[in-house]
């Protein structure tokens, strides 16, 4: 076989590999129908612009409350979602998408990651509840592949929990997915916390960060603030969003090979050590279960 075949295999171990990523900073309604429609319309737009994974706020197919009696229809969420996924593989585009997610008789606030070809590679429960008194916390860090890139993706709140990013990062995730629903202008004292909070989890872990938010609603200030952001693993921000528009924020990124290094010795050692070993043991695990 010609040698020169495997030269773009060489290349991309050795010298990283381009992604090419899109946030999308939507409003949600609580019609399920309507938001999978405004989703598989910018899959379909993404897509023909050669973007390999779109992004989507907590939530973005249900709507995002905090009423304790908040409910959706399973089913119509997982017709949704099969939707999304056909789009996903006919369109040869990844998603990651904030869903509610039914399982084991629990409810979960979810983000369902999808590959270009549909198929659900991990489907991950928010870890850290802050205002969602309907849902149960997930059960496992996030650990999967993604077009060839190990990720990881968190939920809203559970930004403030660096292990969450750094077990995966240790565990050779190049890229952090953060969806979030953060508060929105009536608390604008907490803008500048969020605004670095993700910052410090890419530059202290050496991971690339993309991470989408839902928008305010000039009216009245509610919703979020927007400020959708891409990341890079300096702790740079190479886009942002406003934080009142629908914006599509896309990037491309140099992947580097590797993983971050930590000591395994000394006295964080043994925490990470044992961090580590059940993020590997749990990788997969099913939400319900």
């Amino acid at each position: 076989m010609n040698r020169w075949v495997f030269l773009p295999i060489f290349c991309s171990l050795l010298c990283g590999a381009d992604l090419k990523v899109a946030t999308v900073q939507m409003r949600s309604s609580f019609v399920v129908a309507e938001n999978k429609a405004k989703i598989i319309r910018s899959l379909e737009q993404l897509a023909g612009q050669g973007v390999q994974v779109a992004v989507f706020p907590e939530c973005a197919l249900t709507g995002y409350s905090t009423d304790k009696g908040f409910r959706v229809s399973a089913e119509a969420v997982g017709e949704a979602e099969r939707e999304i996924a056909a789009v996903c593989a006919r369109r040869r585009i990844a998603a990651i998408v904030g869903t509610v997610y039914e399982a084991g008789g629990k409810v979960f606030n979810a983000a369902l990651v999808v590959n270009s070809k549909g198929e659900t590679v991990e489907r991950y429960g928010k870890l850290q509840l802050a205002g969602e008194p309907w849902a149960t916390s997930g059960n496992h860090v996030a650990l999967f592949e993604l077009e060839g890139v190990l990720s990881t993706v968190i939920i809203c709140h559970d930004e403030r929990y660096p292990e969450f990013v750094r077990l995966p990062a240790m565990a050779g995730a190049r890229v952090v997915y953060y969806i979030s629903h953060e508060s929105g202008m009536r608390q604008e004292q907490k803008l500048p916390g969020y605004r670095a909070q993700m910052m410090a989890r890419a530059v202290e872990n050496q991971i690339h960060a993309v991470a989408v938010n839902a928008p305010g609603n000039v009216e009245d200030n509610s919703g979020s603030h927007g400020q959708s952001r891409i990341i890079n693993r300096e702790g740079n921000i190479l886009r942002e969003a406003s934080i009142y528009g629908e914006d599509v924020l896309v990037e491309t990124l140099t992947v580097q090979p590797g993983k971050l290094s930590r000591p395994l010795e000394g006295v964080m050692g043994p925490w990470w050590k044992q961090g580590l070993e059940q993020l590997l043991r749990e990788r997969g695990r099913k939400l319900g279960e």
